[in-house]
């Protein structure tokens, strides 16, 4: 038995001060709502989580990240002040308005990512940034997913940050047009790595397309299409938006995981994904952030037919670890991934996270069992 508690009625936002470029909400407002407080401001909120109906506390809770992540960083680089109710019935402010604070420990942060195991979010206070005037995109085709993984590293060591990069295996991209009903504008390859650019102005966001065009045809890309018009662009990201909502329609996945390892490793991940494919003669489609490391393999229900899906898992997640990453990179391990956490080679942070719930929730009445190990 357990009680839910919803903060749907919590959906104001309090607040946008132009002044300090922050914005004030309750936690039941919609990222929808958010964003639109932001951009009506002329303001830019970066975090984008794969469901626009996500709410302010879900989003700091869970530490929500998504495509932009490797430009701006991920929802705890943009929150600065939290309300809390602690599991006693006790109201506690972490932070505020501020660039600097060093009163003591941190706590703010310990809230951000806890997946409601210390205490419920109410109100958040997030920072926000100029709303670029510009943006444009372009979709890199590959032959081999390897050719297209290299590509990454490349436009880091040219310092080269795209506000979004994202892998896409050719057969999803048609799986998601097709659940949509348009079409994906790329015909060749079978892999893909589209690009968000933005800017001040055009010039600067067709210079960072054209550099980004160039690393890709010097390396091995056999197609390089931009996307001309805001509509192009928006059928681009909505294909790549509803990939995983069209996997579960097709019902073809076993699970869909959320690896992520240092970007510079990616090329070898996949590697290491395609000798677990032959492995077990199977195929594991795979999408992802490609520039900042993050996978999300998607193991298909066959293997688990075969009695197969958690191997395949477990070495996906123990290749992942041995090239010094995490077996989740954003979506939390929420209870399905508790039972792959004795995986991770120092058992001492599980002690750690315990000792902090028990000083918090003595009773442990909040969101019991998820998060970390009992």
């Amino acid at each position: 038995d357990c009680v839910l508690l919803s903060v749907e009625r919590l959906d104001k936002v309090e607040e946008v001060d132009k002044a300090n470029l922050m914005i004030t909400a309750q936690a039941g407002v919609t990222y929808s709502k958010l964003v639109e407080a932001a951009e009506d401001a002329g303001m830019f909120f970066p975090p984008k989580p794969g469901d626009v109906g996500a709410v302010v506390g879900g989003i700091v809770a869970c530490n929500a990240a998504g495509a932009r992540a490797v430009k701006y960083g991920v929802t705890r680089n943009f929150v600065k002040g939290l309300e809390v109710v602690f599991p006693t019935g006790e109201i506690v402010t972490f932070g505020g308005k501020l660039i600097k604070n060093a009163m003591g420990l941190d706590l703010l942060h310990l809230m951000i990512g806890s997946e409601g195991t210390l205490g419920v979010i109410t109100k958040a206070v997030f920072r926000l940034v100029p709303k670029p005037r510009y943006s444009g995109t372009l979709v890199a085709s590959f032959n081999e997913r390897l050719e297209a993984m290299k590509v990454a590293p490349l436009l880091a060591l040219q310092m080269i940050i795209p506000l979004a990069g994202e892998y896409l295996d050719h057969d999803l991209c048609e799986l998601s047009a097709n659940y949509l009903g348009t079409e994906w504008p790329a015909k060749k390859g079978n892999a893909h790595i589209f690009y968000v650019c933005i800017g001040e102005s055009e010039d600067e966001v067709y210079s960072q397309a054209e550099a980004i065009s160039k690393i890709c045809e010097e390396n091995g890309a056999i197609e390089v299409l931009i996307a001309e018009t805001k509509a192009e662009q928006d059928n681009i990201l909505k294909i790549r938006g509803e990939i995983a909502s069209a996997q579960k329609a097709e019902g073809s996945v076993g699970d869909f995981l959320d690896i992520c390892v240092p970007p510079a490793s990616l090329t070898v991940l996949m590697g290491r994904i395609l000798e677990i494919e032959e492995k077990y003669d199977t195929r594991i489609p795979v999408t992802g952030h490609s520039v900042d490391g993050n996978l999300h393999p998607t193991p298909l229900k066959e293997l688990a037919d075969r009695g197969l899906l958690e191997k395949v898992t477990e070495d996906i997640y123990k290749e992942t670890i041995r090239l010094g990453g995490v077996i989740s990179g954003e979506h939390g391990l929420g209870t399905i991934r508790l039972h792959n956490c004795p995986l991770w080679p120092d058992p001492k942070i599980w002690d750690i996270m315990r000792g902090i719930k028990r000083a918090l929730d003595p009773n442990n009445i909040l969101n019991p069992h998820r998060a970390f190990p009992a």
